[in-house]
């Protein structure tokens, strides 16, 4: 008998290998696959879609619910199978035995399905609803990290994290209602299950004095087939619920999926040739977002062939509407049930070369197009690559890399970006940072020229291609652009007048109708006209006395001045560079498996009491197999009666493990309440303590690798609910698994300490030290995993972000190929490292079997010399193998162990010292400075003088300084302006004034004191900051302008005068839905210029005493700009204004100019006076200004 057990051991071996290196393999190819389909799928959609769907949620969906899948259909999926297999089997053996005796005992199987039945579907509903608000709230977290810069200088730290936790909150409102589901769901399953052993004890007692089976080994058999049964049906749940999270997560993948894709066929070449005009016919156009705005009315244009055509106009007129119906991410003709007629009465039509843009393939369309945006996006990537992307689809994108090579620096020497990009000690292989971070503005954009040109498109669309760019790189770049587009056809939007007034024909748009159209020279001979005034509104004040022996109208020489100004400018531009080896953020020290443990368990102390009641539940649910063991042995034993001293003793066993069910019942009713509510509580403290934690981190933290948005966003979705998985029900098995085990070697040992001890010493160690080395597997192959699908989905993230970049440069196969490549290269790695932690795992799984084999021949032994007698036998084994499997179990959250300690680990790791709030000082500082006041100097509230005493910087991930030994000094009240050509340094001053980072040497003063001596919450709200790239977060019009502002304070009459000041009033009073109009992910249903405006108005509702503008008026038409520009002369009374500027017309009125080169400044004075000493200034002011007739 024995060798049959060593068989079943040697069969279970191997299947147990295959089986769960396969369900492994096969679960990580099927999330894999899912996941990649899904982002296929995702990026087919048009970009009307994605703009709906927050890039926070498709984030969170592409890693959460993925992971959910993959825990679902992987070892879950293996144990699902293996417990109905064993649930079959053992059914059919226990009938062949006696049919009676199982069919009646199956009673107990149909209650448990059952109460399955019953609860599972309540269980899920409420668990979609978990989800739901946990992807509400990862959309919350990615808009954050995005912008971590704005939401540090607006001090909005607090209200974000506020909106997070509501959603957490929420989350766990309905996490809590699952509490008294789940406790429903097993408690009834556990009374069943003993109930029905003393049914069956009952009812064989019957049918052996009825003498329908003879013998005990029948009883014995169905028994044990039923106990099995019984076990498995129980173990079903897990894996049943694991399999049916995964379904809703798959059917949350397959609703991107299998949505309909619009038709992107049609003709292309060599049937037809971009070689004729492209025609806008009587357009009419609203965003779907803003169905009742109408953006375009009744629009007629024409782009004329190998001609450049400049459309202006006020922000919100429409201009980068149409790039968006030329690059088709919107459609026209969106009712399939209105025929062509119809259709072109109401939204008009789009033609070139006499074909409708709808029936030509839209690959093709795209890519000869070379769009350049007004916010530029670049890849987590290098230079090159970022370069490269341009040439997909083209004839280059196969070609050697030599030819690659020479293809994209020619491409960046017509962009002027090669100059720069060589004098990085990486050149082009230098890593560009999360979405460029590592570049100046002004060089992000010089390279997103370089890509759109290096695949010489047919037609060349610039959207404020150059609103990022100094005055020398403006005209560099400029000249580029006149170069390339020659014998193109051209399509240029600006705000700049300066940048078109040598195109071919020149639109003004207002409110979606064209006005004017013209030359430069046409439309500006129409005195009072629309361009007129726009011309006017950017002209400079030139006329300053000129020394006697300049002639003024020297206009070639003074070109050509300028023109080696910028070369030299150029020259002398020492960019940065990130260090290879060297990581901003920084994390602490992993602690071990235990630390960690004993650290979580420590924390909470506001669950002690639920920890207290699962403690107790659980001694209760442990002792059920010590007890279990003891009342078979007595019932097994009691056969060797008969007659009504049988029949007696067995009702009152019976009556007795009825009790049993009865308190075991109700311990895992109790235990799966509180188990669940405190999984609840801890995933909802630790995942706000965790977001709170990253976003009050230093912005230096958000500039390493390490910490990219999409990696931060993965692990706020995940490591959280690894520590939910671990401290809540997981625990609580660990709990029974320990009773379990202390009960029944304390049982064995009181019946018979020989069997108990040689059987325990023999079997205990070989299976905890197969456990202990599954673990240790376990924690390396879940650490891998961890890492790679972190990467995945940083890519992924990234990629949905810039879902305008990635459609018009038809990178999506590209994209896709390179997620599918990461995919892959984590399966093959994967596979190596499961090979041999399933090995591991099969010798832990299947190592009972011998352990039951020597039991069964020890014990065999001790009886058959007549040591033990039966009784002791059945309690030893019963409960020593129990204990066995009970310690197994406890081995058996491994894989959990391994996940929560990593988790652990990085939450622990988010408390270092490296945060923005460990700066602070004490608020006495704010008193103390109140009650004596420095001499001549002001309260952080009331105004400001600002000076920067030789400042040596250099930001951490670069090797060379950025300001070196500079000096400046700001008057309060004054109006500053800092201009000079990109990576200069102008930049880098407001982001040390708002304090994102320190300098290395030199201080910084605030009214004549160092401004860390304040509380850095206390400062930043004495400033505020307009970025160059306005972000608007998720929400309404009224909670962006309050983003910074105490919501419960600020009136509406302070709001609506905050937004008439930045000239967006009437637009937002326009909308039918006013301040309460959602501005979509990311102010997508806003123009850029409108975006600009709500930003400016968040700055201005601060009432600040320093107010910093970094291009802030870069995206706002010239008649807006004027007005705003008026806006902060007015409001500026009193308050220290500094301005970093390219458009020189907006800092002419400056009370001080500070002209910057290489970190230092070269002029300093007003504008008459820079103008006079003829330098570097009176050149970027004659490179602007508008020549007129």
């Amino acid at each position: 008998m024995n060798i049959i057990f060593v068989y079943l051991f040697v069969g279970r071996f191997f299947l147990a290998y295959i089986a769960i290196l396969g369900f492994r393999m096969c679960s990580l190819r099927i999330s894999a696959s899912i996941r990649l389909a899904y982002l296929e799928a995702l990026f087919k959609q048009p970009v009307s879609v994605l703009d709906v769907l927050p890039p926070g949620q498709t984030a969170a969906i592409i890693t959460i619910t993925a992971n959910t899948l993959q825990i679902g259909i992987s070892e879950r999926l293996s144990s699902l199978i293996q417990a109905i297999t064993v649930i079959v089997t053992a059914w059919t053996i226990a009938c062949y035995f006696s049919w009676k005796l199982t069919l009646v005992t199956s009673s107990g199987l149909v209650a448990i399905v059952v109460s399955y039945i019953i609860m599972t579907p309540m269980v899920v509903r409420r668990y979609l609803k978990v989800q739901e608000s946990d992807r509400q709230a990862s959309g919350i977290a990615s808009d954050a990290l995005s912008s971590i810069r704005m939401v540090a200088a607006c001090g909005a730290e607090d209200k974000l994290a506020a909106g997070y936790n509501r959603l957490v909150e929420e989350s766990a409102t309905h996490g809590h209602k699952m509490s008294p589901m789940i406790a429903l769901q097993h408690s009834p399953v556990f009374f069943t299950i003993y109930a029905t052993f003393a049914l069956c004890f009952w009812y064989s007692v019957k049918l052996y004095l009825n003498f329908e089976f003879w013998s005990i080994q029948t009883l014995i058999v169905v028994l044990m087939s039923v106990m099995t049964i019984l076990a498995h049906i129980s173990a079903v749940a897990v894996p049943l619920t694991a399999a049916s999270h995964a379904i809703n997560a798959a059917a949350i993948f397959f609703t991107i999926i299998d949505a309909p894709k619009p038709e992107t066929g049609g003709i292309r070449d060599p049937e037809f040739l971009m070689n004729d005009d492209v025609v806008l016919k009587n357009i009419n156009f609203a965003y779907p977002t803003r169905p009742d705005v109408k953006v375009l009315d009744a629009l007629n244009l024409c782009f004329p062939i190998g001609k450049t055509t400049a459309i202006v106009g006020p922000s919100g007129s429409g201009k980068s509407t149409i790039v968006g119906l030329l690059q088709r991410w919107y459609q026209l003709d969106g009712d399939t049930g209105a025929n062509a007629v119809t259709l072109y009465f109401r939204n008009g039509t789009i033609q070139t070369g006499g074909k409708n843009l709808h029936d030509i393939d839209l690959t093709w369309w795209r890519r000869n197009i070379g769009l350049v945006q007004q916010e530029p996006f670049l890849f987590n990537d290098t230079i090159f690559k970022n370069v490269e992307y341009g040439l997909v689809g083209t004839k280059w994108e196969d070609a050697t890399a030599e030819v690659k090579k020479q293809r994209i620096e020619q491409a960046c020497k017509e962009a002027y970006a090669d100059e720069f990009i060589t004098r990085l000690s990486e050149g082009y292989d230098t890593q560009v940072g999360d979405v460029g971070i590592k570049l100046s503005g002004g060089q992000r954009q010089r390279i997103a020229i370089a890509r759109s040109i290096v695949r010489q498109p047919k037609i060349l669309i610039f959207d404020e291609a150059t609103s990022s760019l100094d005055v020398a790189s403006e005209r560099i770049v400029q000249a580029a652009l006149d170069k390339v587009s020659q014998n193109r056809t051209t399509i240029v939007i600006a705000h700049r007048l300066s940048t078109i007034k040598n195109a071919d024909k020149i639109v003004v748009l207002t409110k979606g109708r064209v006005v004017q159209e013209g030359t430069h020279e046409s439309l500006f001979a129409e005195q009072g006209g629309a361009y007129w005034k726009l011309v006017n509104a950017q002209q400079l004040a030139l006329e300053v006395e000129q020394p006697a022996d300049r002639d003024p109208v020297e206009k070639s020489e003074g070109s050509s001045a300028i023109v080696e100004l910028e070369k030299e400018a150029l020259q002398t531009l020492v960019e940065t560079e990130p260090r290879a080896k060297k990581s901003v953020a920084k994390f602490s020290k992993p602690r071990s498996l235990f630390r960690s443990f004993g650290m979580l368990l420590a924390e909470q102390k506001r669950n002690w009491l639920y920890y207290f009641i699962m403690l107790i539940s659980a001694m209760g649910a442990g002792s059920s197999s010590a007890l279990q063991a003891y009342l078979f042995a007595r019932l097994f034993t009691g056969f060797a009666y008969w007659g009504e001293y049988l029949r007696t003793s067995t009702n009152f066993l019976c009556l007795m493990l009825l009790v049993v069910a009865a308190g075991i019942g109700l311990s895992y009713f109790a235990l799966g309440w509180a188990s669940n509510t405190v999984s609840v509580r801890t995933t909802t403290i630790y995942r706000k303590e965790y977001f709170r934690n990253i976003i009050s981190k230093r912005i230096s933290f958000f500039d390493g690798e390490e910490s990219s948005i999409g990696m931060l966003t993965a692990r706020l979705a995940t490591d959280p609910t690894q520590l939910q998985q671990l401290l809540g029900i997981n625990m609580a098995m660990v709990f029974i698994s320990v009773f379990n085990v202390v009960a029944c070697v304390t049982i064995s040992f009181y019946f018979g300490w020989k069997f108990a001890l040689v059987v325990i010493c023999a079997s205990m160690p070989i299976i905890l030290a197969s456990g202990y080395y599954r673990v240790r597997y376990e924690v390396e192959f879940e650490a891998r995993n961890n890492q790679v699908f972190a990467e995945s989905a940083k890519f992924a993230t990234e990629a949905i972000r810039a879902t305008r970049t990635v459609a018009s440069l038809t990178l999506e196969d590209t994209i896709c190929s390179r997620y599918q490549k990461l995919l892959q290269d984590h399966i093959k790695k994967s596979f190596q490292a499961a090979r041999f932690s399933s090995l591991v795992f099969a010798a832990s799984d299947s190592m009972v079997l011998l352990c039951m084999a020597f039991a069964l021949w020890y014990g065999g032994r001790l009886m058959a010399s007549y040591e033990y007698y039966p009784f002791n036998f059945f309690i030893i084994y019963i409960a020593i193998i129990q204990g066995s499997m009970a310690a197994g179990q406890w081995l058996s959250f491994g894989p959990n162990i391994a996940q929560v300690s990593a988790a652990a680990n990085r939450i622990q790791s988010m408390r270092s010292k490296e945060h923005d709030h460990d700066i602070i000082n004490s608020s006495s500082i704010i008193t103390e400075f109140e009650e004596n006041p420095v001499p001549g100097a002001v309260p952080p509230y009331k105004g400001a003088d600002i000076e920067l005493k030789n400042i040596w910087f250099q930001y951490p991930t670069r090797d060379t300084p950025v300001l070196q030994d500079l000096s400046i000094s700001i008057q309060h009240g004054q109006f500053a302006a800092i201009v000079g050509p990109s990576g200069s340094g102008k930049t880098t001053i407001i982001s040390l004034l708002e304090r994102f980072y320190e300098p290395q040497e030199g201080s910084i003063l605030y009214n004549s004191l160092e401004i860390k001596s304040f509380p850095l919450h206390q400062y930043r709200k004495s400033l505020s900051l307009v970025a160059q790239e306005p972000y608007l977060f998720r929400g309404t019009i009224r909670d962006n302008v309050l983003l910074g502002a105490d919501a419960a304070t600020t009136t509406e009459d302070v709001l609506h005068q905050a937004c008439r000041d930045a000239g967006i009033h009437a637009f937002i009073t326009s909308l039918p839905e006013g301040y309460d109009t959602d501005v979509g992910t990311g102010g997508v249903a806003l123009s850029g210029g409108q975006k600009q405006r709500i930003s400016i108005a968040r700055a201005l509702i601060r009432d600040p005493a320093v107010l910093l503008l970094d291009e802030a008026t870069s995206s706002l038409d010239s008649e807006t700009e004027k007005e705003v520009q008026e806006v902060f002369e007015q409001t500026g009374k009193g308050r220290t204004m500094i301005v970093v500027a390219h458009r020189l017309a907006t800092v002419q009125k400056a009370d001080v100019i500070f002209v910057m080169r290489d970190g230092r400044v070269v002029e300093t004075g007003n504008h008459g006076r820079l103008l006079r000493a003829r330098g570097v200034y009176w050149q970027m002011c004659q490179a602007q200004t508008l020549s007129v007739p």
